[in-house]
């Protein structure tokens, strides 16, 4: 499988990345490693989890999905061949992460994150380690097709950008991490960082995890020319919406066992009109003789912005699928087709 380096580190990782969120709750930690032996059997080299995992976050399972991951390095002892990436959480009113109180992306909290996922995860460093959402108050995702309040509400206490990323620079420097990551990151977060960074505060970012699929391709057009300007590479989430760009809720369908059927977090891609552009994609898919989950994984695993796409999958045949995307040839013929659908419902769920 072709790899690509993320921004300018030293990392060269599989253009699928094996996302984990499911296993703890979805999966258990048998078909956890399935999963990892099949994707790493195809090239996959890349797995990226998170301390808030599995999903959806709750005490009862936090931290559940890097105890999974860790049981299988050891029991593979692979790690040296493994890109691994986890994430801390921003700041949330949840007081299981931090044995009762908030946490906010201070020294203490972050310190308090990364010693509690080497310990699940069984070793002593991380490739990347990725801030999982922001301290600052903004939408979640941070790139809305349009905003509310003008000027945004901002926290009293809200942690400035420099005082975490001086966190990060004592954490490359202990060896605990190799390289920072963001994720549902804004441009102007990005270059604040980015600044930050520049001026000799901390480690220069290397990646951002920002959703993108047909539905929602809010990282065009800022943020495309910010990475690609400022090299940093995209790992692209939610290739397949949650699911809703498999056609398996097309109509108004709720299969048993689906994700938005058993959990009810669908909201984000059940939004107005949404059901009419999830539709015209899933039919289009259809069309070019292909499921609607392989062509809407090909669609994003081709575009030149996206370092690696990052699947995830409850089931060893879905999982095939997703890895069969890094084959799939993308023709300007497909690409025509899913414009002129965009064209007319642009971004539905972002």
């Amino acid at each position: 499988m072709q790899q690509r380096r993320i921004g300018r580190t030293d990392l060269s990782v599989s253009k699928i990345c094996l996302g984990t969120m499911t296993w703890g709750q979805q999966n258990t930690e048998a078909e956890g490693h399935a999963q990892m032996d099949l994707a790493f059997s195809r090239g996959v080299n890349f797995l990226d989890t998170a301390e808030l995992y599995s999903i959806p976050p709750k005490p009862e399972t936090q931290g559940s999905t890097e105890t999974i991951v860790g049981n299988w390095m050891k029991a593979r002892g692979n790690r040296d061949r493994v890109i691994l990436a986890s994430k801390v959480v921003g700041r949330t009113s949840n007081e299981w992460f931090r044995g009762g109180r908030p946490s906010k992306l201070v020294r203490t909290d972050i310190f308090d994150a990364i010693e509690k996922s080497l310990k699940r995860l069984q070793t002593d460093y991380l490739d990347l380690y990725q801030i999982h959402f922001p301290d600052r108050l903004i939408p979640w995702g941070s790139n809305p097709t349009r905003i509310g309040t003008v000027p945004g509400k901002r926290a009293e206490d809200e942690t400035p950008i420099a005082e975490t990323l001086a966190v990060f620079d004592e954490l490359v420097k202990a060896g605990k991490i190799r390289h920072l990551g963001l994720s549902n990151e804004s441009s102007w977060g990005v270059m604040r960082f980015l600044t930050e960074s520049d001026k000799g505060i901390g480690p220069r970012v290397a990646s951002v995890q920002n959703a993108y699929n047909l539905v929602n391709r809010t990282f065009e057009v800022n943020l495309a020319e910010v990475c690609e300007r400022e090299d940093v590479s995209l790992l692209a989430c939610s290739p397949l919406a949650q699911g809703y760009l498999t056609g398996k809720y097309d109509h108004g369908a709720k299969p048993e066992g689906a994700r938005s059927t058993l959990f009810n977090r669908g909201q984000r891609y059940e939004t107005p009109y949404a059901a009419e552009a999830l539709l015209a994609y899933n039919e289009l898919a259809k069309n070019f003789g292909m499921e609607p989950a392989l062509f809407a994984s090909a669609y994003v695993t081709s575009r030149w912005f996206v370092t690696s796409n990052i699947i995830g999958a409850t089931s060893i045949p879905q999982l095939e699928t997703a890895l069969a995307a890094a084959d799939v040839t993308w023709t300007d013929e497909m690409q025509k087709a899913v414009d002129d659908i965009h064209q007319r419902v642009g971004n539905p769920c972002p």
